[in-house]
């Protein structure tokens, strides 16, 4: 027989008006998990939704900046020589970075 972590079980008694709220609110965070929602409501009072769509939109844009750096780099790795192009390219690449970077702490604040 399998032994349970959680081994002692709690029964609520809800009107319909009940049961819709808490659906709404467990569909309003994305869960389907009616037990794991009661323990944390009943634990913390509170849960916390974080929408990370804008880091990782920020994180895919520097990852771009940072493949072109790497092609440039590579470029005056493989001639041995560079160019003031290559320098502009880089800075400019880098200060892309920090305005992205800027941009979203501004926005923050």
């Amino acid at each position: 027989m399998v032994r349970r972590t959680r081994d002692i079980q709690k029964k609520i008694w809800l009107t319909p008006q009940e049961e819709r709220t808490i659906a709404k609110k467990m569909e309003m965070i994305g869960t389907e998990n009616f037990g794991a929602y009661a323990r944390k409501m009943l634990i913390d009072g509170y849960i916390i939704v974080v929408d990370y769509t804008e880091q990782k939109r920020l994180a895919a844009e520097i990852n771009k900046i940072g493949v072109n750096i790497n092609t440039v780099c590579r470029r005056i790795n493989s001639t041995g020589r560079f160019y003031q192009d290559d320098i502009d390219e880089l800075k400019e690449k880098m200060d892309a970075v920090w305005q992205l970077l800027k941009s979203k702490q501004s926005e923050e604040l």
